[in-house]
Formats: structure tokens, C-alpha cells, sequence
């Protein structure tokens, strides 16, 4: 087979991989998980710490397990991004006074400055792809991930 040089300016084809939701998406965060990487050097976080911490936040007194889930982590995955962010100060962990095996977690002052920080970094990540869209498709796309995660992650819990 004969292959044509194609012209750089050219978006090339995706070839059957346009077909598949999981390859568009994947290639989407790898875009965006540069974009943030680069912005929030200073931080030194590694993969699913920003997560997790967040995760946190929004649910204090949370599990380990359930930040696992939720994150897409193994529990054994977890341990060491709790523990680096207990080290930061950004997360402290506490005995289940029900169950001596569960830590419930909660964020500290400093880890509340410091997610109010990343995500002014996050808002900038995401702005010039927010900006391609309207609101109701910003609405819709948002919608249409969780109905995709949904269908993927939660029948598995059952």
C-alpha cells in the first residue's frame, strides 16, 4: 500500500478509533491532565491526588474505600496518596469508632487553601474547551458523562 505524505495542517484521521467513546475521551483528559500538570508543577501532586483530596472535601468523614472507588483507584493505589496528603497536612485520617478497620477522612484548613488554589488553576485548564461550548452544551456533555460513568460503575457496586 501506497501511502500519501498527508500535509501537517491537516487534522489526520482517526481511523475506526473515532468510533470509540473511551479513545475520544482518554485523549481529551490526556490533554487536559498535561494542561493541568504543567500549571500545578509547583505543587508536586501525583496522579489522583487532586481527586482524592477533593473527593474529601465534599464528603467529610468519608471512607478510604469509597474515595478509592470513586477516584477509579485500587484501595492499595489509595494508601500512599492518602498518606502523602496526610504528610502535607491537606487530610487527616480518623478511626471508625464502628469499624477499627475504616479511617474517615476529612481536609484541614491548609488543604481547603490549597484545592481553592488548584482549582483557579483547573478553571484556567479547562476554559478554552468550556469556551467551544454553549451552556446547554455544557449542560448536556456533563449529563452524558455521568449517564456513560453510570452505566459503567455504579451496576458494578451493586
Amino acid at each position: 500500500m501506497n501511502a500519501t505524505p498527508q500535509d501537517e495542517s491537516e487534522e489526520p484521521s482517526l481511523g475506526r478509533l473515532g468510533s470509540y467513546l473511551g479513545f475520544r475521551l482518554r485523549r481529551l483528559q490526556n490533554q487536559f491532565s498535561r494542561d493541568f500538570h504543567a500549571k500545578t508543577k509547583k505543587w508536586e501532586l501525583r496522579a489522583g491526588m487532586f481527586s482524592a483530596l477533593e473527593l474529601i472535601s465534599a464528603n467529610p468523614g468519608i471512607s478510604q474505600a469509597m474515595v478509592s472507588a470513586e477516584v477509579g483507584l485500587d484501595k492499595s493505589a489509595l494508601v500512599p496518596i492518602i498518606d502523602a496528603l496526610e504528610a502535607r497536612g491537606w487530610v487527616e485520617r480518623s478511626r471508625s469508632t464502628s469499624d477499627r478497620r475504616r479511617n474517615h477522612l476529612s481536609t484541614t484548613a491548609a488543604g481547603e487553601k490549597e484545592l481553592d488554589a488548584l482549582f483557579a488553576e483547573l478553571a484556567v485548564t479547562e476554559a478554552a474547551g468550556l469556551a467551544a461550548l454553549s451552556d446547554e452544551e455544557r449542560t448536556f456533555v456533563s449529563s452524558a458523562l455521568d449517564k456513560v460513568y453510570h452505566a459503567y460503575v455504579r451496576p458494578a457496586r451493586g
